[in-house]
């Protein structure tokens, strides 16, 4: 597969770059600095491009069969500016397929089912800017007429893969606390053969 990967050099997005390699896709990356992505690899196309940057993107969308992104909020609004440029780019290009990593702040709460985990009580999170990007980018993805993914993930410490997690769809799955970046990486990488989330959120944890 042709695969456009966002966040490259972010932790999820470089462990979602190198289970893409190994297993012989074609990877474009859009990063800012080039030079942060270590890898020699003759099926790795790195583009410099910003991702608010509406031509970098069309350019980058060229030959794609499935969009991943792994940006993070960076404490700015990249999320929500980024996402309706990616929408309409492939849209217009007539790609279907984008995955994407969340938060677990944007399920369903258990306790308060008509709101989601950061509006409700169950987060223990003080700052709720982060899950407010991601909601808005959930709700660019609901409007849309992609086939989307979001994967939540709860917190999320580096560490050694433990290959065993589950996932819930919409919820998180009970006493969800932590999981590590590198089964994140790979439950969203697998997502590119799966139908089995298809517009749908999917919480994530051991």
């Amino acid at each position: 597969m042709n695969i456009l990967i966002l966040g490259a050099t972010g932790r999820v997005g470089g462990q979602i770059v190198n289970y893409a390699l190994h297993d012989r896709h074609h990877v474009t990356a859009v990063v800012r600095t080039p030079e942060k992505i270590q890898i020699n690899n003759e099926n790795l196309t790195i583009i410099q491009g910003n991702v608010l940057n509406k031509e970098d993107i069309v350019r980058a969308m060229h030959g794609i069969d499935v969009v991943i992104s792994a940006l993070n909020t960076d404490g700015v609004t990249t999320l929500s500016e980024s996402m309706p440029h990616i929408i309409e780019g492939m849209e217009n290009k007539g790609i279907q397929r984008i995955i994407t990593i969340g938060t677990a702040g944007i399920l369903q709460s258990r306790t308060t089912p008509n709101l989601l985990r950061y509006q409700s009580s169950e987060s223990k999170r003080k700052s709720t800017r982060a899950a407010e990007e991601h909601h808005k980018v959930y709700d660019l993805l609901k409007q849309s007429t992609l086939e989307w993914t979001i994967v939540c993930p709860t917190y999320l410490p580096d560490g050694e893969s433990l290959d065993e997690y589950r996932v819930e769809r919409d919820f998180l799955p009970v006493g969800g606390v932590k999981i590590y970046v590198s089964d994140t990486a790979e439950f969203t990488y697998k997502q590119i053969e799966s139908n089995n989330y298809i517009k749908s959120r999917v919480g994530i944890a051991y």
